[in-house]
């Protein structure tokens, strides 16, 4: 099988995953038990990108680096934050100002950008095809996942495709290191995403 003919069907059984484990679940008002969903597909996304790191199939022969490459530096850091005020009796309050709705689009856009990534780096000559493919695949597929079952999270899929295929040099070496960079900086953010999740099916927000 070619390359591009085993990209495309890969691309397929991805797309196929992707609906038969999230058709389920409804798309309607958020409740307690869809933000849970979401925060288990998000450990689970980071589990899948620890694993993705620590594989030597992508990053064979390259020097390990604490380069990251995120979409923004602080956009979805801020509309996620938890923000807290000093009260008249000494005592922290929550501020109203929390959007969960800007929260929840700023981590639709940061997962539009890395599935963007994802997938374009997929298009390429890559070193070790199979192998490559099965270990992104996943990845995708959760993202895909948390589109549809996540409220308000909506689909960015088609936000940052041209940006993307600017990402890559031509070269395989240089553009497993970019990889890495990208990959690095998406632990970062789902570490920062997993914690808005929680923060948000906790209903402290709402309070």
């Amino acid at each position: 099988m070619t390359g591009s003919h085993f990209y495309l069907a890969s691309c397929a059984l991805v797309l196929a995953l992707t609906w038969h484990t999230c058709s389920g679940l409804p798309v309607s008002a958020p409740s307690a038990e869809q933000y849970g969903d979401c925060s288990l597909r998000l450990r689970d996304l980071l589990r899948n990108i620890s694993k993705l790191l620590s594989s030597d199939v992508l990053f064979h022969g390259i020097d390990p680096s604490d380069k990251v490459l995120n979409r923004s530096q602080d956009e979805t850091v801020l509309a996620c934050a938890p923000t807290l005020t000093w009260g008249s009796s000494c005592t922290m309050q929550r501020n109203s100002s929390f959007s969960e709705s800007e929260c929840l689009s700023n981590i639709g856009k940061d997962l539009a950008f890395y599935a963007a990534a994802l997938q374009s780096y997929l298009t390429l000559n890559l070193r070790t095809q199979e192998e490559e493919v099965s270990l992104l695949s996943p990845i995708l597929e959760i993202i895909q996942c948390l589109w549809r079952t996540c409220p308000l999270m909506q689909n960015g899929e088609n936000y940052f495709s041209k940006d993307a295929a600017q990402l890559w040099k031509s070269n395989s070496f240089d553009d497993r290191v970019e990889m890495q960079k990208i990959m690095r900086g998406f632990y970062v953010r789902t570490i920062t995403i997993n914690r808005a999740m929680g923060y948000i099916a906790s209903g402290d927000h709402r309070k």
